[in-house]
């Protein structure tokens, strides 16, 4: 087997607080924040030299991470729009399963976070939804319905 798990998803970012801050409403814990320099990082990545503000994120089970980026040096470079449509290519979302979609997107909401369409029903299976939370990052919801 090459494969023995996904560990993480990474998202660079500017401001890196008010991200935490999104993802914890969300219902994830911050795991730890670190400092991340040197030339082994940097050769790594492909830089000459790097210095990157690092936060961890974890889903409540421990399963699934988020890891936050943001880059004191070299400066970061713009890449999509915050508000590219979700038809957009490259990675466009990160979907989260939750209890009660309607508290999640009412508590994200309140803190700035917008619907991209409407809450949805599948069949009898899920309801749905995508959210644009802070720098334009998209984050889909999916709540069982059983």
């Amino acid at each position: 087997m090459a494969i023995r798990r996904m560990d993480n998803i990474g998202i660079m970012v500017e401001d890196l607080d008010a991200v935490i801050a999104f993802f914890v409403e969300l219902g994830m814990e911050l795991e730890g924040k670190a400092l991340v320099e040197g030339s082994w990082a940097a050769r790594c990545v492909g830089l000459d030299d790097q210095r990157v503000e690092v936060a961890m994120m974890r889903t409540p089970d421990g399963h699934g991470r988020v890891e936050l980026a943001k880059y004191l040096m070299p400066e970061a470079v713009g890449g999509v729009p915050e508000d590219a449509p979700v038809n957009t290519l490259g990675i466009r979302r990160i979907m989260f399963a939750v209890d009660d979609i309607d508290d999640v997107v009412a508590r994200v909401c309140a803190r700035g976070a917008q619907l991209v369409g409407e809450v949805v029903r599948y069949e009898d299976v899920y309801r749905l939804c995508y959210l644009r939370g802070p720098e334009g990052i998209v984050v889909a919801l999916a709540e069982e319905l059983r």
